[in-house]
């Protein structure tokens, strides 16, 4: 890129944010502009992961971090050779910011505050010397008449442009998009939560299952791990694992569903049968609410034997095959009825975006407009819970920031 160069990045969230910083890095007589609709930087950084930033997966194997993606793996897998979880990690700990894992493989800063960063980052842009616009949105680009010519971005010449804008929870929103030439995939929602109006089940709000496999009838998706009982249904990785790859199936039925749940993560019925009558013998004159032979809440533990309509005082020694037989299917077939979804505005995650074969992924250009860049959620790529989506968009951003023509 010749000297005295303008790229502008539209969007100040993760991907822009970085974006901009390796545009900057990577092509230092540039002038780098970063334009945010509104008024605040960074808003997803700041919230997710309760405020303390879920900033990557501990996985840094390329091929094994892109199957956490329902839709772009493939595509990312090219982008990880550039940048993957480990130049994650690195990034940040050498500017002061290390990173650490959790039992569950995701990773967040030591300081366990998303501030740690939101400052990080705002002070490396600044190091770089980027422009920062707030409140500037971009509604529109002008695509240049020839080789010698600029984008064109409300009066504002810029030789390169990269769109960080993140996904859109309304089809209009990518309008400006299909102005340029480029198709998109329809946005849904990706990552949200079951409600369930009328179920019991939601009075335990509050209380995790640590190991269930969650799985919607009529379909082959399932999912294994921690589910969180709330109180309008239920959350936690097992169901928002499930909303993330059965997006689309899942707004085609309206959010209108069966799920399954079997609560102790044992597929095998004899196995569960097998552990109730060593619990039925060693357990005698115990009360079956007080003497749960699985890994369960206590008060979860009771609900599911009133559920199996047994007498939570009653001895162990009393259950007998058809009270055993009842609770084994209550353990392992629970059922639900689903009606409608909740999605958190602040960390609100799409599938849908600019279709991915218009994108080439080894430099994050566009292939329908030469000199634009995507990075991010406005792509047709989304992942599962755990740090995968801002790996993304630290990955895509890094990538789109090089400006490899």
């Amino acid at each position: 890129m010749e000297a005295g160069q303008r790229v502008a990045v539209i969007g100040g969230g993760a991907a822009g944010f970085f974006a901009a910083l390796s545009a900057a890095k990577h092509h230092p007589n540039a002038e780098v502009t970063l334009f945010e609709k509104s008024n605040k930087l960074l808003a997803k950084v700041k919230v997710s992961g309760g405020g303390r930033c879920n900033v990557t997966h501990a996985c840094f194997s390329p091929s094994t971090l892109s199957k956490g993606y329902p839709r772009g793996g493939k595509q990312l897998k090219k982008a990880f050779s550039s940048f993957h979880a480990q130049h994650t990690v690195d990034w940040f700990t050498d500017r002061g910011v290390p990173l650490k894992t959790e039992e569950d493989g995701r990773m967040f800063p030591a300081a366990n505050t998303s501030q740690a960063i939101i400052d990080c980052l705002m002070q490396e842009a600044q190091s770089a010397g980027v422009r920062i616009r707030m409140s500037s949105p971009i509604t529109e680009i002008k695509a240049p008449e020839s080789k010698q010519d600029c984008f064109d971005l409300h009066g504002d010449r810029f030789d390169q442009i990269i769109i960080a804008t993140g996904g859109s929870p309304k089809p209009t929103g990518f309008d400006w998009l299909r102005g340029l030439g480029h198709s998109i995939s329809e946005p849904v929602p990706s990552l949200f939560t079951f409600n369930m109006p009328g179920e019991s089940v939601t009075e335990r709000m509050g209380l995790v299952v640590q190991n269930a496999i969650v799985r919607i009838q009529g379909t082959k998706l399932s999912h294994q791990g921690p589910v969180l009982i709330t109180h309008w249904g239920m959350s936690g990785p097992a169901v928002l694992k499930l909303s993330a790859w059965g997006a689309r199936e899942l707004e085609q039925r309206g959010y209108s569903f069966a799920i399954q749940v079997n609560w102790v993560g044992l597929p095998n019925e004899e196995e569960v049968s097998a552990i109730m009558e060593t619990a039925s013998s060693e357990a005698r004159k115990k009360k079956l609410a007080n003497a749960c032979p699985f890994d369960l809440p206590k008060n979860f533990w009771q609900y599911l034997l009133e559920k199996s309509g047994l007498d939570a005082n009653s001895p162990w020694m009393e259950l007998g095959k058809k009270g055993r037989n009842k609770l084994v299917n209550t353990l392992l077939n629970d059922t639900y009825t689903v009606r409608g979804k909740t999605t958190f505005k602040e960390e609100f995650v799409t599938c849908g975006g600019v279709t991915l074969g218009e994108v080439d992924f080894k430099t994050m250009q566009s292939r329908v407009v030469p000199g634009i860049y995507f990075a991010g959620e406005v792509l047709d790529v989304d992942g599962i819970t755990g740090g995968f989506n801002f790996q993304a968009a630290w990955t895509t951003g890094f990538v789109a920031g090089q400006l490899n023509n």
